[in-house]
């Protein structure tokens, strides 16, 4: 029987080497169900090759668990695909095997390992701050590659957030011992702590005195400064509660250094000043919509004078317009239809684009010649039988070729466009 794995991240997080005797090798049966979880580290995607599962006496690698990515790194030099851990037991899956019995030597990829624990201690400030200011659990937390999400059973307003960031970032700057233990069954009955399930046996509890008590399994930074930042980046409404979104540490940085620069592009763009680009683009926004209620008015005037252009003994119609507001789109529709006893068949856009169409009868059932499109051109669209509208990426020959062999004749736009 394998024993449980010793997990050494729990007695040094910043240790970034070991030793340790492979208990087992097995191989893989069932490919990767995703990719390793830490980008650009040396790590390999499934290609094919076998696969196994290794398990050893004791390791470095955090695995999945408790919402977060597992560690990347090395075994021998090799990468480790994956860490996964099942009833004490951690396997790293790796695309070589090792015999049973023998010594290998693992490395942890530092960086994205730190950046973790940067994220995992920051959203423990955040979780704590949340609950004792407003009484709401955490009951939802990942950490991933990029995006680390929280989710609460409650509603906070832009304030209590902005609030809740400000009194975060102060608990950065108090530069705060962060501790972690297993504690006893006894003592556990007489803590107040967080937790999102019933716990039994010796729980890992991480401390960080004044602001969090939580049951956890991950690596934390020792001290609270090495957090460096705490940014809330968005929040939105999810399952009754709230979803927010944060990033820490170098991830902040990161984020903030990217939105510095679309922001210093958009304000060059703009030709204003970085502090006031969104009056800018509001000011743009307003000219842009009275362009927009101009462009129409101006297109409307044109289908109007070219509905009336149409032969007066045009039973059917297929038109090709270049792109056109939706309402105008149409009302042209609407004054063919009104003016010619069979199908008006109204493209719009080009064969570059794609074309968005709306085909009107007022005595016919147009949703055959829809179904056509569908099937014969990968149509996407519907409606009922006196109109339907939809959209495809064919050409106008192709069209043209659908509409011929329809066993009706219809008028086209290059008849009365010369």
């Amino acid at each position: 029987m394998i024993p449980n794995t010793i997990k050494l991240y729990d007695n040094d997080a910043y240790q970034t080497s070991f030793n340790a005797s492979v208990l087992s090798c097995e191989r893989r049966d069932k490919p990767l169900s995703k990719p390793q979880s830490q980008p650009n580290d040396g790590a390999k995607e499934d290609c094919g090759k076998p696969l196994y599962d290794i398990i050893l006496d004791q390791t470095l690698f955090f695995p999945e668990e408790g919402g977060q990515n597992a560690d990347g790194g090395t075994l021998n030099s090799h990468p480790v695909l994956d860490v996964q851990i099942k009833d004490g037991i951690i396997r790293h899956t790796t695309d070589i095997p090792f015999s049973p019995g023998s010594q290998v030597e693992g490395q942890i990829h530092w960086q994205p390992r730190y950046s973790n624990m940067q994220q995992h201690s920051g959203e423990h400030i955040i979780s704590g701050l949340v609950h004792a200011r407003f009484g709401y659990d955490n009951v939802g937390f990942h950490l991933g590659i990029k995006n680390v999400t929280l989710d609460f059973n409650g509603i906070l307003t832009p304030e209590q957030l902005e609030q809740i960031e400000s009194l975060a970032n102060e608990a950065i700057w108090k530069n705060i011992d962060i501790s972690a233990a297993y504690l006893p069954s006894k003592q556990l009955d007489t803590l107040e702590y967080r937790s999102k399930i019933a716990l039994a046996g010796p729980v890992r509890i991480v401390t960080i005195p004044g602001y969090d008590i939580c049951a956890c399994c991950a690596p934390h930074v020792r001290q609270t400064g090495e957090i460096g930042i705490i940014k809330i980046t968005d929040a939105i409404k999810y399952k009754g509660g709230m979803r927010i979104s944060i990033q820490c540490g170098d991830r902040a940085l990161e984020d903030y250094r990217m939105k510095q620069q679309q922001l210093s592009a958009v304000s060059v763009l703009l030709s204003s000043k970085l502090e006031t680009s969104s009056d800018a683009v509001g000011r743009l926004k307003d000219e842009n919509f009275a362009l927009k209620g101009q462009i129409m008015a101006l297109q409307t005037v044109l289908m109007e004078q070219k509905a009336n252009a149409v032969p007066a003994d045009a039973a059917n119609l297929l038109l090709f317009e270049p792109q056109m507001e939706s309402g105008v789109h149409k009302k042209y529709v609407n004054l063919l239809t009104a003016k010619c006893p069979g199908i008006c068949a109204v493209f719009a856009g080009s064969d570059t684009e794609g074309y968005r169409y709306m085909i009107a009868s007022s005595c016919q059932d147009v949703r055959p010649l829809n179904d056509r499109l569908k099937k014969e051109l990968s149509a996407k669209g519907g409606g009922s039988k006196e109109m339907v509208q939809g959209s495809c990426s064919a050409s106008r020959a192709q069209l043209y070729s659908l509409f011929d062999g329809c066993n009706m004749s219809f008028y086209r736009t290059d008849q009365f466009v010369r």
